[in-house]
């Protein structure tokens, strides 16, 4: 083994040898010690076939360490980041090493003042959420100071201000207030019916200093506004087994230029309902968002998944298996309709169709639809002799209503899980996906894809479980067809070993009519993978082989291309 790895490995055991443990003082002022380490690597090995070239360093790693300490009336925390010699996809940006994260904390019986490094989300997150997300190479944290106030009963007040990270910098000044109040806390009859009413409002401003010079045209230098103010209203009614959440944002002139329509001066505005109803047994589950010019920002010239200071959940079905996630859908911010709805259901036992053990069936539909926009010239003086949509005027009309002429993307999807005896549990899934690529990712048309997928769990004895997984994805667009399968076998409470392969069997690619694209070439690749996973209490080893294919990885709406890489991989994780 690489003699850095084996150092950074030895170094993150003898930390890990430090548990969690309480420091006796006095009962006020008792202190609890807790943290992580978790450290990412790979030894790459050259692999023309997927893609991938030389690397400079031998060992790759992102690596992060973080302790707290909390008592009473002060908590504080500091986390290390190591990313001197970044993991594939993070080379640009994140390479690096340091401290940027670290915070203390008043409290007292009704308020909290945090200094320091902090995330903070107000309602759904439509004007503010900021928070980290390693996967994804998010930390959109604030450095700056919050307060947290509860005067009265059932009311909650916050307010901050801070710059925003963005990777080992900070941009613009952002500062917001929350309020947030229960109104069933002064109605005890409410409470007693099961009926809990919040209701909250919120508002965020960016300083941005207007010191770009940016063009409207070769002639017009854009008048850039150095404030941008975004409101939030929202309530949320929960009756018996029904729910209820109406929630709308709005927000001033940002122009940026992360848009279809870039630094243009039109307003921001989204609009959602959701309603839910359970009870044993059963669940539904209806969305309907709309989002017209909504991203927003910190730096106005940023692109990728940096410097958000709000985020806009997919209304799609968050998918774990690896075909079912191979298009995955990320939140269009320039503007969508998006509806989701969700019906689960649990067959009683010994029915018709529960069986001996019972059945539980999910289907679950997710459209996004694109809004209408027609193009508009602005007025005044920032907005002379430019075109039609473009830098300096209000970019578009939209009528609420209306939709747009693009699908980008919609599933069907239905599962099925059976348990068929006491050591037998049987998975099932089927999709129907269409997803656009084009405006996703920048070009590649739209992409109909049916996928099936079967999963089993055998229990050999109380220590040994096999797993299995057998997926199939069909395509007559992009890259074809595509074949994945599993074998995971867990001995408690220790170890697990696994090896997939994932593979695409079709030997050209293809253009959105289904014609073959011969400018790409052709293409027939394995990606086997092979771990042992090793845990013990807190401590989680795995050590693997294999190779990863290029593609996006998501989460929440949020996606980041990662390239394809080859070779040994060692993931740790420890928590006390």
């Amino acid at each position: 083994m690489n003699k850095t790895l084996a150092l950074m490995l030895a170094g993150m055991m003898t930390s890990a040898a430090v548990n969690a443990q309480k420091i006796k003082l006095t009962k006020d002022y008792d202190v609890t010690i807790t943290g992580s380490v978790q450290s990412d690597i790979l030894v790459p090995q050259e692999d023309h076939n997927i893609g991938t070239g030389t690397y400079d360093d031998k060992v790759l790693t992102n690596t992060y360490a973080e302790v707290h300490a909390l008592s009473k009336y002060v908590d504080a925390g500091a986390r290390l980041e190591y990313l001197e010699h970044p993991l594939p996809g993070f080379e640009k940006d994140f390479k690096g090493w340091g401290v940027p994260f670290y915070y203390v904390k008043g409290k007292i019986k009704n308020a909290e003042l945090t200094l320091g490094n902090f995330y903070e989300q107000f309602g759904s997150g439509f004007i503010l959420r900021t928070y980290e997300e390693r996967s994804l190479g998010i930390d959109n944290s604030l450095l700056g100071g919050r307060l947290v106030v509860r005067p009265f009963k059932g009311v909650q007040v916050k307010a901050l201000t801070g710059k925003q990270r963005r990777y080992w910098d900070y941009t613009s000044l952002v500062s917001g207030a929350d309020l947030e109040v229960s109104v069933d806390q002064w109605f005890e009859k409410m409470q007693q019916k099961g009926t809990f009413l919040t209701l909250g409002g919120s508002w965020v401003n960016k300083h941005e200093k207007a010191d770009d010079d940016i063009m409207a045209d070769p002639t017009h230098k854009l008048r850039l506004p150095e404030n941008t103010n975004a409101f939030d209203v929202r309530a949320n009614l929960q009756a018996g087994d029904f729910s209820v959440l109406a929630e709308y944002a709005q927000k001033t002139e940002d122009p940026s230029f992360d848009k279809n329509f870039p630094y243009i001066y039109r307003k921001g505005y989204v609009a959602m309902l959701s309603t839910s109803y359970s009870r044993s047994g059963m669940s539904l589950l209806l969305q309907a968002k709309r989002s017209d010019n909504m991203g927003f920002r910190s730096k106005r010239t940023e692109n990728g998944t940096a410097a958000f200071i709000n985020h806009l959940p997919a209304f799609a079905f968050q998918q774990t298996y690896a075909l079912a996630a191979l298009y995955p859908y990320a939140t269009q911010f320039n503007g969508e309709w998006a509806y989701q709805a969700e019906f689960g259901y649990k067959f009683k036992r010994h029915t018709a169709l529960g069986g001996k053990y019972g059945t539980s069936l999910k289907l679950n539909f997710s459209h996004v639809h694109s809004i209408e926009q027609n193009k508009k010239k602005g007025g005044g003086p920032a907005y002379d002799n430019v075109s039609p949509g473009g830098p300096g005027t209000d970019g578009y009309g939209s009528a609420f209503w209306k939709w747009g002429d693009k699908t980008y993307y919609q599933d069907l999807n239905v599962q099925i899980e059976k348990k068929l005896s006491k050591s037998f549990k049987l998975n099932l899934m089927y999709m129907n996906q269409f997803y656009n690529k084009s405006v996703v990712e920048g070009e590649g048309g739209l992409i109909h894809s049916d996928i099936y997928i079967a999963e089993g769990k055998y229990r050999i004895n109380n220590k040994l479980t096999l797993r299995g997984e057998a997926q199939y994805l069909h395509t007559e667009q992009d890259q074809g067809d595509w074949y994945f399968g599993l074998l995971e076998l867990s001995f408690l409470p220790h170890f697990m070993f696994t090896i997939s392969d994932q593979y695409n069997g079709a030997e050209h690619y293809y253009n959105a009519t289904g014609a073959i694209d011969e400018t790409k070439g052709t293409h027939k690749e394995h990606y086997i993978n092979g771990s042992v996973t090793f845990t013990a209490g807190a401590h989680r080893l795995q050590v693997g082989y294999g190779k990863t294919r290029a593609g996006y990885n998501c989460s929440g709406g949020v996606c980041r291309y990662v390239p394809a890489s080859k070779g040994v991989t060692v993931s740790y994780n420890y928590n006390f």
